[in-house]
């Protein structure tokens, strides 16, 4: 299981801390493992504290040449039993970057190759306070079609999304992964530049 801590520093010095004293497994596989954490937040009170820890996952936004188009899916999510656009992305295998992890899930579930290297726009965590779970974004520009889908797990629509409409498809709640939003919102600000 691929997790990642975050780091405190001298500069968040007056930062309260909360402590923590120890971890206990209560469920674990190859995809969730669930834990209580003994912590004592700076109100003094000690308590267990659930968290979920889930691997890595990294996420592809990937734009046409001409930088008018990203490649999206559009598909049912069951687990929260949502239909609309998501891009490419999942779990960083475990002899694997996030850069490569990228690019084969694109491959995987559109049938497109990402041209050119990656350039990674957002690492974050979209749940802090209570899930554990590392996400990298990178943004590609161009690709080529070798081939269709070949993740029948992931059966979606693939489509070229026009730029134009994406600020319209987040105000409708369309878009459904945090790393496809996070993406998203950076090229619209610039950042893949």
């Amino acid at each position: 299981m691929t997790c990642q801590s975050g780091s405190v520093s001298d500069d968040d010095a007056g930062v309260p801390l909360t402590r923590v004293f120890g971890e206990r497994l209560l469920y674990d596989n190859p995809w969730v493992r669930l834990v209580q954490v003994e912590i004592e937040p700076p109100d003094g009170r000690r308590f267990w504290h659930h968290v979920v820890r889930l691997q890595t996952v990294s996420t592809a936004i990937v734009l046409d040449d001409a930088r008018e188009h990203v490649l999206l899916l559009r598909r049912h999510r069951f687990a929260t039993h949502q239909i609309g656009w998501d891009a490419p992305g999942g779990i960083v295998g475990h002899d694997e970057s996030t850069h490569v992890a990228a690019v084969r899930e694109t491959i995987e579930e559109t049938g497109w190759k990402p041209r050119g290297e990656g350039r990674p726009v957002a690492g974050f965590q979209p749940m802090p306070g209570m899930v554990d779970t590392p996400h990298e974004v990178f943004v590609f520009h161009g690709a080529e079609q070798i081939g269709e889908p070949t993740d029948a797990e992931e059966a979606a629509v693939v489509e070229w999304v026009s730029l134009t409409r994406i600020a319209e498809l987040i105000r409708a709640r369309e878009v459904l992964g945090s790393g496809t939003l996070v993406g998203l919102l950076a090229v619209l600000a610039g950042l893949d530049a």
